[in-house]
């Protein structure tokens, strides 16, 4: 399979690393675009395919993300619509807040064909191969579903969703990572109040919260039976805990996700 990705940026260029760390793709049959060469001089450096000319990037692949931001679409879609087989070819949204039907609208054809299309939402830790990735059949067969997802199952987890659960995905996921990341810095800067350097202290908290995260996984246990586990009667955790409650962690928490969905 080869694939392509059209735009390089954030979302983009972090893709295209998770695709060549997963091992599923040789770095030759991946096809990166972006306007400018200086932001491709690192793709080249993985072995990847690079050009400036998105309909080249586009008729390269069997597999073609569209990465840009939601105003581009259009004028991206128009550019490389010409060039798309659409017998052979699979197109792959990652642009915030274009519908299936925007979608379907902007790549039929004149006689109403339609190519084979996802919408697919990962988040910035697929670079990594630790992304939490959503996938929306939009007009793909069974089969065409389970080859997505195999390629994101091996760039971190991946999820095959309906697009109108969409918007909690974003908050859980893709907004989600910051939020996380936002509790390590809070948590490091509690560190540095504790007495610990600022780097000790983030070094702490990243791996207490993956020491967290590995054992629900390899328990499938629920948080609280393991918060169970390290709350002692009368102990330090609990009076932790309950102090983040009375300032209202968990409605905090709550709040933010049901801020962060897309409307």
């Amino acid at each position: 399979m080869k694939i392509s990705v059209i735009g390089a940026g954030a979302m983009g260029g972090a893709m295209v690393e998770g695709f060549v760390k997963s091992g599923m793709l040789a770095a030759s049959d991946i096809t990166v675009s972006a306007p400018h060469e200086t932001t491709l001089e690192r793709f080249k450096k993985l072995g990847v395919s690079v050009t400036t000319d998105n309909k080249v990037a586009a008729a390269a692949g069997d597999v073609v993300f569209v990465v840009v931001k939601p105003w581009l679409a259009e004028q991206v879609i128009n550019e490389i619509k010409p060039v798309i087989d659409y017998n052979r070819q699979t197109i792959a949204s990652v642009m915030a807040g274009i519908s299936s039907s925007k979608l379907k609208e902007m790549l039929a054809g004149e006689d109403g064909l339609l190519p084979r299309m996802f919408i697919v939402i990962p988040n910035i830790a697929i670079a990594v191969k630790s992304s939490m990735t959503f996938i929306v059949p939009v007009n793909a067969a069974k089969e065409d579903t389970t080859a997505m997802s195999a390629l994101f199952e091996a760039t971190g987890g991946q999820m095959v969703i309906e697009e109108r659960q969409l918007g909690a995905a974003t908050a859980l996921a893709s907004c989600g990572i910051a939020y996380a990341m936002r509790y390590v810095r809070a948590a490091s800067e509690g560190g540095v109040e504790l007495g610990f350097k600022a780097r000790d202290a983030q070094k702490i908290v990243m791996q207490t919260m993956k020491g967290a995260v590995d054992l629900l996984q390899a328990n499938g246990s629920h948080p609280e039976d393991e918060i169970d586990k390290v709350t002692t009667p009368g102990g330090l955790t609990i009076r932790g805990l309950n102090e983040m409650e009375h300032a209202g962690f968990t409605s905090a928490v709550i709040r933010g996700l049901k801020a962060g969905m897309s409307k």
